[in-house]
Formats: structure tokens, sequence, C-alpha cells
């Protein structure tokens, strides 16, 4: 599931309920319904902002349909959500490491060298006892 996408008008902090698309050939900008994935090229509009759009001189809105009500989740949607949930219990844990993959190391561990030891232009010094 992913995070509820905000407004991109700027400042704009409340929730995105339209998606808005420019069609530059044809001089339209559409405003639909919210889009199931962010896509690059198109806005994300709040009930406010999508009611108040205005395009420049010369071109056309065309506004889809809004439904009334967001969407329920459906049976397809909870069964992806337990297969999510049961796949990331089957995954190995990051405490155990596969065979054949290194452990993780100590915090700033000093490799066995002489006291202050050079490498290019850091120095490793050891804490004093």
């Amino acid at each position: 599931m992913g995070a509820i996408r905000q407004c991109s008008r700027s400042a704009c902090r409340n929730s995105a309920v339209a998606t808005l698309t420019y069609v530059y050939a044809d001089s339209t900008a559409v405003l639909g319904p919210l889009a199931t994935y962010a896509e690059p090229h198109c806005y994300d509009l709040c009930e406010q902002h999508a009611g108040s759009l205005t395009v420049p001189r010369g071109w056309e809105v065309l506004r889809l349909a809004m439904p009334a009500t967001p969407p329920q989740p459906g049976p397809d949607d909870l069964l992806a959500l337990a297969n999510a949930v049961r796949e990331a219990a089957l995954r190995p844990s990051a405490a155990d490491p596969a065979p054949g993959q290194r452990s993780a190391h100590a915090a700033l561990e000093a490799p066995p060298a002489s006291e202050g030891a050079r490498r290019g232009h850091l120095r490793i010094l050891r804490e004093p006892s």
C-alpha cells in the first residue's frame, strides 16, 4: 500500500483527489479521478484546487466523471495484502545472513595495523585506553 498522495500545488498539504494531465497537441487539460500511480507528467490536485482549475485562453478543460465516494477495498485487495504479509514473514531476517554472505562488522572497527596507520588521506586512530 502506498502513502496518501498530496496535492501538487505549492504550499498545499491536502490529500489529492484528482489527476490533471495536459495534452499540449490539442490544447486540452484533462481532469479526472486520482490516477492509480503517480505519473511524472501529471499533477495530483486536492478537491479545492481541482474545483478552481483555470487554463490558458484558447485551451479546453475536459472534466471526467469523479466518483462520489472513494472505492472500498475489495476481496482482491485483501488477498494481495495477505499474500504480501506472508511473503514478508518467509524472508530471512537481516540478523541471520544467508550462507556465503558477509556478516556485519561492528561500527568503526579498526583494521589490524600499527598505531596511527594512514590510508590515503584518512588516518585511523585507536581510542585511548
